[in-house]
């Protein structure tokens, strides 16, 4: 098991024929544990959600079935199959009813709909159970960005940064309020530490495209 885990790494299609060749010996479940990896590790994510589906339903550990519906959720998240991963994450709720992860991991799905609702009832739960984790309280202000309800987004990031200051997604999102607002100063500020604290993070390319947008010249007026 862990040679194929490694050979997914260099060759995830060498891994998953030596996977299948495997599971053809008697090889179990973990022979289909590492197929499912090798295919979401050659971006056939459908169909790795729908064997890691197949085998938790056949392991009798609640707790591995609890990570295997996870795992199978994340990968229909990414086939961009929002239905199937709420399914998969709902029944390893039933394994793991307070577990933040898996009603965050839910929440995604129900924000890739948009069920903006669902998915801040689903982060509310995972605050509840994990009530200082920053990343929770960003993700439920974007929810509840989207949804129009500014001051309980603000809120959230402003708790988020109370326990992080550093926190760089939850000041990308801040930025975005303060230039709604009309503060594009605060909005270029809190941008610019998102760039120059972590430049290589997915919240400092947001930034970054907010910092380009600000500065492109006006459309140049048609001739006469």
């Amino acid at each position: 098991y862990d040679n194929c885990l490694l050979l997914i790494r260099t060759n995830p299609q060498a891994a998953l024929s030596a996977a299948s060749d495997w599971e053809s010996k008697d090889g179990g479940g973990a022979a289909i544990h590492c197929e499912a990896l090798s295919l979401v590790a050659l971006h056939r994510y459908a169909e790795a959600a729908g064997r890691l589906n197949t085998l938790a339903r056949t392991t009798n550990n609640a707790t591995d079935r609890a990570v295997l519906y996870d795992q199978a959720g994340n990968a229909w998240l990414l086939a961009r199959r929002p239905d199937n991963a709420q399914n998969s994450f709902t029944v390893a709720l039933t394994f793991k009813p307070r577990d933040a992860d898996l009603y965050a991991d839910r929440a995604r799905a129900f924000a890739l709909k948009p069920d903006w609702v669902s998915a801040d009832n689903d982060l509310t739960a995972a605050l509840a159970a994990a009530p200082n984790r920053g990343d929770l309280l960003v993700l439920r202000a974007s929810a509840r960005h989207a949804m129009g309800k500014k001051a309980e987004a603000r809120a959230d990031i402003d708790q988020a940064l109370a326990l992080n200051s550093g926190n760089v997604d939850a000041l990308e999102l801040r930025g975005e309020m303060k230039a709604e607002a009309g503060d594009q100063i605060g909005a270029q500020t809190d941008w610019k530490t998102v760039v120059a604290q972590a430049p290589r993070s997915a919240a400092a390319k947001d930034a970054q495209d907010h910092l380009s947008a600000l500065i492109q010249p006006p459309p140049a007026a048609p001739k006469k």
